[in-house]
């Protein structure tokens, strides 16, 4: 699922959430990525989250690597555990009832 990545729900957030365990973004990932958390398919979404690169740095992604594919699983999971504060579950279209 690609196309209704996290970028595209920049401004159609949900409220906020807790941060979600190490096995549901794996979940998350897989079904985005195929769980690759180097993915970077020139589509304008990278990391195994799928992130594109203005929510990348929008949520502080930059200070661990210039894009998200860059970063370490555990960078990635940090950033999206912002993500998902702020825009919900919503943020992953398809991919985010796996949390």
């Amino acid at each position: 699922m690609l196309a209704g990545a996290v970028g595209t729900a920049v401004f159609a957030g949900t409220g906020s959430a807790s941060a979600a365990t190490a096995s549901g973004w794996d979940a998350v990932a897989q079904c985005e990525s195929t769980g690759n958390w180097s993915a970077n398919t020139g589509n304008g979404f990278s990391g195994g989250l799928q992130f594109t690169q203005s929510t990348w740095a929008a949520y502080g992604g930059t200070a661990y690597a210039p894009a998200a594919h860059q970063a370490s699983k555990g960078e990635q999971i940090a950033v999206a555990n912002k993500v998902l504060a702020s825009q919900g579950k919503g943020a992953w279209p398809v991919c985010g009832a796996k949390l």
